[in-house]
């Protein structure tokens, strides 16, 4: 959007347009597609110009009592249009019009940010790797990006913290919502001292099923992949949700990395995202050289 625009604009109020938000994803049949369809028609409305606006105050008053019962003062809400959007966002194939954040928000405009990610089952070779890099990552003042999953991502957030650097945690929850519930407490201190984002609607999430709440996990790694400038993928089996986050780095321009190991084991997805764009490393230093990182004098 133009610097014209934006000062045409009346001036926004995060409060009604996060319950217009949530009331748009009330209604039947919404998704991120209908939603990124919607506003692809109207580049320069706002939630609020498709919901009745004392409906809309009344959701945003829902969501805000959800957040005061889980003690979350420091929720946060961004809209396309506005400057804290942030405007990577706009390179996925579906771009969400609005973001739940806790913490700092200026850790989406740092230099570098790479996500790792991988199997929730991983390996103990698996862990092991992802903490390794992570640290890698850290130690050339990277942002570490991943999804607060069991396995490759826990392992990622915690080595980030560990060496002393900045990590990102991209949920497929609500942002007032934990999972894993093992990752509770690390989940609580990255929203408290870094960066955690959602774009998961809280109170349709909190009104279907399991079953249907799980459909917003692959859409959060196409998010994760927007708001990074690399993907590595540690290991992953054929149908991990990590597939989903390389498709749509590959889609968004972004650079994915596939670590060698994931390639003696007899899969397929290595060779085929290969074709597809996909670069090949073997350790670090390939991928620091592959995003023109300057190497920390202390490495």
């Amino acid at each position: 959007m133009q610097a014209a625009e934006l000062f045409a604009r009346p001036t926004v109020s995060p409060a009604l347009e996060l319950g217009a938000y949530e009331e748009l994803w009330a209604q039947d049949g919404q998704s991120f597609k209908t939603l990124a369809d919607l506003f692809s028609k109207s580049i320069n409305d706002l939630p609020s110009c498709f919901v009745d606006l004392d409906v809309a105050k009344a959701r945003a008053r829902e969501v805000l009592r959800i957040f005061k019962s889980k003690h979350l003062s420091d929720a946060g809400f961004v809209v396309h249009g506005t400057m804290d959007y942030p405007q990577a966002l706009r390179d996925a194939r579906h771009p969400i019009q609005c973001l739940y954040y806790r913490g700092n928000l200026d850790l989406l405009s740092t230099p570098y940010r790479v996500a790792v990610v991988g199997s929730r089952d991983a390996s103990e070779d698996g862990v092991r790797r992802a903490r390794r890099l992570a640290k890698c990552l850290v130690k050339d003042g990277v942002v570490v990006v991943s999804g607060l999953a069991k396995g490759i991502d826990t392992a990622a957030h915690t080595a980030a913290l560990e060496e002393g650097g900045q990590t990102i945690g991209v949920i497929g929850t609500p942002i007032s919502e934990t999972y894993p519930k093992e990752n509770a407490a690390l989940q609580e201190q990255i929203a408290k001292d870094f960066l955690l984002v959602s774009q998961v609607p809280v109170i349709r999430y909190s009104r279907q099923s399991p079953q249907w709440n799980r459909l917003f996990f692959p859409e959060r790694n196409a998010t994760m992949s927007a708001l990074t400038h690399a993907t590595v993928i540690v290991e992953a089996g054929e149908t991990s949700g990590s597939l989903t986050q390389a498709r749509a780095a590959i889609q968004q321009g972004r650079k994915l990395f596939i670590l060698e190991n994931c390639f003696s084991r007899g899969l397929k997805w290595p060779e085929r995202l290969l074709s597809q764009g996909a670069i090949r490393v073997s350790d670090y230093d390939d991928i620091r050289g592959h995003l023109g990182i300057p190497a920390h004098q202390d490495r």
